[in-house]
């Protein structure tokens, strides 16, 4: 299963400028995701995320992953309509810089749900190459 940014957005809240995915390129509901990020020379966050040398800041690239892993857990049908807030980061690791004009591949693995916690193993790569790896874990809830 593949989505479009239209479609992505008809599963997370996230909005410009702080939806960060383009597109979803496999989805197993509930289980594993592959999406893409495609970063842009203009970023917003490449002006001051160095001025002179741009490169994209690690937190960010979490918060990538963490959009890609809630696509997966709220694609279930019994999820639909939730919001999955962030609930943690362990072993994130960063091992190289992702520049402007980099596609940057996310994929999120379900390792574990319990109730409305679940967890998942998080890998960015750039041109196959391992650019960020992480456990994130997160919260399902009813909006307000």
């Amino acid at each position: 299963m593949t989505l479009n940014l239209e479609q992505i957005k008809e599963i997370i809240p996230h909005r410009d400028p702080f939806l960060l995915i383009d597109e979803v390129t496999e989805l197993e509901p509930g289980v594993s995701v592959k999406a893409k990020k495609y970063l842009k020379p203009d970023e917003y966050w490449f002006k001051g995320h160095f001025p002179g040398q741009p490169v994209t800041p690690g937190v960010l690239m979490i918060e990538m992953l963490a959009q890609a892993g809630a696509v997966c857990a709220l694609s279930l049908p019994e999820n639909k309509g939730k919001i999955a807030f962030f609930a943690g980061i362990d072993k994130a690791r960063f091992r190289g810089q992702v520049l402007p004009g980099d596609t940057l591949e996310l994929s999120v693995t379900i390792t574990k749900q319990m109730g409305a916690i679940g967890f998942g193993r998080a890998v960015a790569t750039v041109n196959g190459k391992k650019v960020v790896t992480g456990e994130i874990s997160f919260a399902v809830a009813d909006p307000k």
